[in-house]
């Protein structure tokens, strides 16, 4: 009994000691030049057995299942985040890209992989369908505090949103045409359209169920709104693995409805799942680091062909996916580049790695491990040099402006009222005008501004300012006619 006390207690230690370790790196990953992702990989890898030996872990199976979990969150939080307005400008060539981009990258790598490895060319294609797609988790990441111009930043983020479906259908599928010979491949094509349409069915009606659900309920705690919302993220993928349709598609949809429905406790909700994300991230980036034995990537085979892929992947198979999948869009040149450039792998590829490992296939450590060195590659090459790209190419945005202050309050559900925070953008109708001048609906109170991170106390005669934050609290049944005071546009020509 005491022995396994002890057990327990060591395994709690060594558990916030990663979590602490994690949220670290985060900080300083940006500093050093370096994405978070690579960071967490590290740590698994030295604390592992072929590291300090922690921790020994060589269990395919639970990484995956942990890895699937993590993606569930990191991809709801992603597309709760992304708007409508913005992935609507950019949904041909992100659906294009998600599958005709996957299917020719993956040709193309699977190609080179069979002349430089001694395999069958059905685990060729196996092995290109496993790099084939992009990360959400390293795009989301990558892309959440850099400056990137919108439209190439909604296209990647869509992109790797909607592109596991196709990644997966291609896995799933080459790995079953190699242990049933049998198996008709034309027979496979209905099952990705069912996968593709009834994943998005389900993301849609599970979403929308769920912004209802929030929104009615009445809980006695505001920290519950969050959980109610996560809940919905893994009945969403649940629901839809059952009936065979792509989970991934299905929760990332769910995210987008519920996150530009309107939802009470917004901020909390959000707030909570950003941080979750973070810890997902951590959690399973460091758990795939666990998984890899450094000595069996310090091997001849395994460096030198997994250079050979990663150059093949980063500028060739990936450009002319990104170049053949926008033909008669309307990108230019230098978007397509960047577009090319910025298609980071990451998590995604390395738990479908495992895949071929569960499934017992005779090369399935070495594509695990191949793949695990083209993924890091790609995370320290792309992605420590998006922004340097992005720069270079004349693609940035404006400064992402993101507020350091917060305001709590407490549970306000039995009052039926909410606190809206709304920043203050140079187009906005309500800049120069003084509150006293700006016709706001009926119960609402400006509680706060803040600028340029300090406290202004509002008053009649305060002016509004470009990048000003407002802390208005308004009764619900008044929050749809606030939204259209605060989102109407400065007249052209006005100043």
């Amino acid at each position: 009994m005491f022995l396994e006390i002890i057990h327990t207690n060591t395994f709690v230690l060594i558990g916030a000691l990663l979590l602490i370790s994690g949220v670290l790196v985060a900080k300083f990953s940006t500093r050093l030049g370096l994405p978070a992702l690579v960071l967490f990989i590290l740590i698994g890898m030295l604390i592992g057995s072929d590291g300090l030996g922690f921790i020994y872990f060589d269990n395919p199976g639970v990484a995956q299942t942990i890895g699937i979990f993590a993606l569930i969150i990191i991809l709801f939080e992603g597309g709760m985040q992304t708007k409508f307005a913005t992935v609507r400008s950019v949904i041909v060539p992100s659906i294009s890209l998600a599958t005709l981009g996957v299917i020719l990258t993956s040709a193309i790598v699977g190609y080179v992989a069979f002349w430089l490895f001694d395999i069958t060319l059905l685990e060729a294609l196996l092995f290109g369908a496993i790099v084939g797609s992009t990360d959400a988790a390293a795009v989301f990441a990558s892309l959440k505090e850099r400056n990137i111009k919108a439209k190439m930043g909604a296209t990647l983020e869509a992109e790797s949103g909607t592109n596991d479906p196709m990644a997966v259908f291609l896995t799933l599928s080459f790995i079953e045409l190699i242990l049933f010979p049998e198996t008709n491949l034309w027979s496979l094509i209905p099952s990705f359209f069912w996968q593709m349409g009834m994943g998005i069915v389900v993301g849609i009606i599970v979403g929308k169920l769920a912004s209802y659900s929030i929104n009615r309920i009445n809980l006695e705690s505001s920290g519950l709104y969050p959980i109610f919302a996560i809940s919905f993220a893994l009945l969403t993928y649940s629901v839809a693995t059952t009936i065979e349709a792509s989970g991934f598609l299905a929760v990332y949809v769910a995210a987008l409805v519920i996150g530009n429905a309107e939802l009470t406790y917004r901020y909390s909700i959000f707030q909570f799942h950003e941080g979750f994300a973070w810890m997902a991230q951590i959690l399973m980036f460091i758990i795939l680091g666990l998984l890899v034995f450094p000595a069996q990537l310090i091997n001849i085979t395994v460096i030198v062909n997994g250079l050979i892929l990663s150059i093949v992947l980063m500028l060739l198979a990936r450009p002319i996916a990104v170049f053949l999948s926008t033909i008669g869009m309307n990108y230019t040149l230098k978007e397509k580049l960047f577009v090319s450039w910025a298609g980071l792998r990451g998590a995604v590829p390395i738990v479908l790695a495992t895949f071929p490992v569960v499934a017992g296939l005779d090369n399935g450590q070495l594509f695990f491990n191949v793949v695990f060195f083209i993924v890091l590659t790609s995370a320290l090459v792309q992605g420590s040099s998006i922004s340097f790209f992005a720069k270079t190419l004349g693609l940035t945005g404006p400064k992402k402006d993101t507020p350091h202050h917060s305001l709590e309050l407490i549970s306000m559900g039995k009052a039926n009222a909410e606190m809206v925070q709304y920043q203050v953008h140079e187009t906005s109708a309500i800049v120069g005008q003084t509150l006293r001048d700006i016709q706001f609906p009926n119960r609402v109170t400006i509680s706060a501004i803040v600028r340029n991170e300090k406290l202004i106390s509002p008053y009649g005669d305060t002016e509004i300012m470009e990048g000003d934050f407002l802390y208005i609290l308004v009764s619900r049944k008044y929050k749809a006619e606030l939204k259209k005071v605060l989102e109407k546009k400065k007249k052209e020509g006005s100043s």
